[in-house]
């Protein structure tokens, strides 16, 4: 019963070896693929500077006022460095000015956030999957190369050592492009995050908090300076007082 168990166990491993040979490779190409979208978005953002974005964001509230939401909407085109914030940008520029718009534009905000994650999941995923097919790989075959071992089999010994070796460094290099990735997109992405609630609050700000962020400084009251008093005449000298006889 216990070899019958054993058996099965083993041949299962052993019908494992090639998805998960194939699984390593498809997520291979999954992070080669990611890695060079990754570079396309970095390009992209060489041209971002605070300095064009808060000018943009003025020149689109502007077009707002003046009920020209086309042009505010190109006007910020200009400074969104992907098509999702592009899209974000053309959202919160149809919906200011309107009846609830507030509500509606940090939904849109709520949206963007959950698709931004969703973005990181697809490398968050592979950061586990990666070195997890890559242990798989490298069990798998170390049953065969033991049996051969055992028969003296050096061909079937090496062939699998070198398999599963192969498989543990393909692990461990998908699991550290998809760490890197997370990282760097995660910043960027919040960024895009801190940029879009900029324009958000300059195309619906009624012109006060620009003051109460940035106050105009006012100049201190004069204050009385305090003089060195005049110097005091000198004396004049006067003659001894002498008694005198009545």
């Amino acid at each position: 019963m216990t070899d019958g168990i054993y058996s099965i166990i083993f041949h299962v491993a052993e019908a494992l070896e090639l998805p998960v040979v194939i699984l390593a490779l498809l997520a291979l190409a999954a992070v080669l693929v990611e890695t060079g979208m990754f570079i396309v978005e970095l390009v992209k953002r060489r041209r971002r500077t605070f300095t064009a974005l808060s000018r943009s964001g003025a020149s689109a509230r502007d077009a707002v006022d003046a009920g020209r939401t086309t042009e505010a909407s190109a006007l910020l085109q200009t400074v969104a460095w992907s098509s999702a914030v592009g899209a974000a940008f053309s959202v919160i520029v149809k919906e200011v000015g309107k009846p609830g718009a507030d509500t509606r534009i940090a939904k849109e905000l709520a949206d963007f956030d959950f698709s931004r994650q969703g973005r990181l999941s697809r490398t968050r995923l592979l950061v586990r999957v990666g070195p997890a097919l890559g242990l798989m790989g490298t069990l798998i075959p170390l049953a065969p190369a033991l049996d051969g071992l055992a028969r003296g089999d050096v061909d079937a010994l090496t062939e699998n050592l070198r398999l599963a070796f192969s498989i543990t460094v393909l692990g461990i290099l998908i699991g550290v492009l998809a760490l890197g990735l997370s990282l760097v997109r995660e910043r960027l992405y919040g960024q895009d995050f801190s940029d879009l609630e900029y324009i958000a609050a300059v195309l619906t700000d009624d012109g006060t908090g620009a003051s109460a962020v940035n106050p105009v400084p006012t100049r201190p009251a004069p204050t009385a300076t305090l003089r060195d008093p005049a110097p005091l005449p000198p004396k004049a000298d006067l003659p001894p007082l002498t008694e005198t006889s009545s």
